[in-house]
């Protein structure tokens, strides 16, 4: 009773040092943190219900932070050896090798994506889950992230991101990609929805 109360406690200071660490990077810095807490696990969880295990090639996490979305894909049984985790922040990129040392983590700027991940071949990837902050940056930018992630997906697979607004963060172009939305995720704070893209051609 006593190891489980320990384990429970331990967790729970765990989540919290990890509010803390966000809050922390928000507030240094809040257009590349875009939230002041971590995603809840039922947005988490639905966000990693959209990638595609059966398909094969590696699956890439952008803005992973302090790994909460992490944590949801490996969940749904992606092994940590097929995750690429892109990540701006030095600090998160440091813990996350250090809870997942057999996952490939990149320091560097996904609004440079093709140039940040250049030695990974064009339409290799079998999902992009991305927890980026798209509203902090001009519309323009945002569209161009997509397109050079569209370059390392083969046509229908997913690139998944999510948003508090009602309204999606890129703007549907339905010759060149679809976009799904699911139900807004209630018990999220504030509550989410998720986008999912997919190249066309």
């Amino acid at each position: 009773m006593l190891e489980v109360s320990a384990r429970k406690v331990k967790g729970f200071s765990a989540k919290l040092a990890d509010e803390v660490r966000f809050i922390r990077s928000w507030a240094e810095n809040p257009l590349t943190t875009g939230a002041v807490s971590p995603s809840g696990p039922d947005l988490t969880r639905r966000m990693a219900s959209f990638i595609e295990t059966e398909r094969p090639g590696q699956v890439l996490e952008i803005g992973p932070g302090t790994g909460v979305v992490t944590h949801a894909i490996l969940e749904r049984g992606i092994l940590p050896s097929r995750v690429i985790a892109l990540e701006y922040n030095d600090g998160f990129c440091g813990l996350l090798r250090r809870r997942y040392p057999d996952m490939n983590v990149v320091q560097g700027d996904a609004y440079k994506l093709r140039q940040t991940l250049a030695d990974v071949p064009e339409g290799t990837l079998a999902s992009i889950v991305s927890s980026m902050p798209l509203f902090s940056r001009p519309k323009e930018e945002r569209r161009s992230l997509l397109m050079q992630a569209f370059e390392l997906l083969p046509p229908g697979a997913p690139f998944i991101q999510f948003s508090y607004a009602l309204v999606p963060p890129i703007a549907p172009e339905p010759e060149l990609f679809s976009v799904e939305r699911s139900g807004w995720i209630l018990k999220n704070l504030p509550p989410a929805r998720v986008w999912v893209y997919r190249k066309t051609v």
